[in-house]
């Protein structure tokens, strides 16, 4: 038996109140996530990203000495790598203020 009214059973209503508030936890985690800026960078700093904290990359600078018309595969990684820098900081970001589970 899931419930009765003796209060020894199952609380739907506890539950789906609990349900709510974690939602409205991870809809103000989110809220907060979209308005932090993250910066990766690559090569010390001579191709650098800004990111949002939900992953939207947002700027590109790179440095004129970055920048060899004979060695474009280079740049290209570097944007890479920074990039990449930047999202796992947004994911470690994400990661420390999103309520946890409970399972």
């Amino acid at each position: 038996m899931l419930g009765d009214e003796t209060g020894g059973g199952f609380d739907m209503n506890a539950l789906l109140q609990q349900a709510q508030a974690m939602q409205e936890q991870f809809q103000r985690a989110q809220d907060d996530l979209a308005t932090k800026v993250i910066t990766g960078s690559a090569g010390g700093d001579l191709v650098t990203v800004e990111m949002s904290g939900t992953g939207e990359l947002q700027k590109v600078a790179i440095k004129p000495e970055a920048c060899d018309p004979d060695d474009t595969e280079s740049l290209g990684d570097l944007i890479v790598a920074a990039v990449r820098d930047a999202s796992h900081r947004a994911s470690a970001l994400a990661q420390s203020v999103m309520p946890q589970m409970p399972f």
